[in-house]
């Protein structure tokens, strides 16, 4: 028993479980986009941050790092329950060809899982849509939440990114216009935290997914 699930946000330095397998790529026909509303990780309900999701694009390639999760059903299903409890505010899963660099013509793997949110403001509360850089960078730049700040999940994707060999120029521009709004914006500060009631789940905070040791395991830096 195996299965396959994508990372292109946080997952890509943060999976926070136990995996057995860790392939650097992509899938094709979406991009990277900071849509999606998040109010109880890295913002709330009155302010809520910007974090990133999938659009389809047709001719565009997203990279990222597909993780293999080997073990039998029980390890699968508690590894499915973590990640459904940590990528909440995602309202459907999809399934996609996964590549590797220089494999262009045929998938690596198929069959790969991606969390993915509807853009539509009716039916997924968490959809923010499109904005204007400045204003997206605006919000990124003030907005917190119990996990720390929205600029910081940004700057760390930025870097993950980096790491992988893969810049993405959307994510550094953004990246950058946040920065000028640090720079130049008064009232800003440095460090914003918001303390969580003990029984409130949150993203980054997640304890890491503690599954039996397994023989066949490779052990990876995330």
């Amino acid at each position: 028993m195996v299965f396959w699930v994508f990372g292109y946000g946080s997952l890509v330095w943060n999976p926070g479980f136990k995996y057995d397998e860790k392939v650097v790529g992509y899938i094709k026909d979406y991009q990277r986009v900071f849509d999606l509303a998040c109010i109880d990780h890295r913002g709330t309900p009155e302010e809520p941050a910007r974090t990133c999701t999938l659009e389809y694009s047709e001719g565009s390639i997203c990279w990222g790092a597909a993780y293999c999760v080997r073990g039998g059903s029980e390890v699968e299903a508690a590894t499915m329950k973590y990640l459904e409890r940590r990528e909440c505010e995602y309202d459907h899963k999809i399934s996609v060809d996964f590549y590797k660099e220089g494999e262009e013509l045929e998938p690596l793997i198929t069959g790969v899982i991606v969390f993915m949110s509807t853009p539509d403001k009716l039916s997924n509360k968490y959809y923010l849509g499109p904005a204007p850089l400045d204003e997206m960078a605006r919000q990124i730049a003030t907005a917190f939440g119990p996990c720390g700040n929205n600029r910081d999940y940004l700057f760390l994707l930025e870097k993950a990114m980096r790491d992988i060999g893969h810049e993405d120029d959307y994510v550094i521009e953004l990246a950058n216009e946040v920065r000028k709004v640090l720079g130049t914006a008064k009232g800003i500060p440095k460090e914003k935290k918001l303390v969580a009631a003990p029984h409130v789940a949150v993203k980054d905070n997640i304890p890491s997914l503690q599954v039996r040791p397994r023989q066949e395991a490779v052990a990876m830096d995330s």
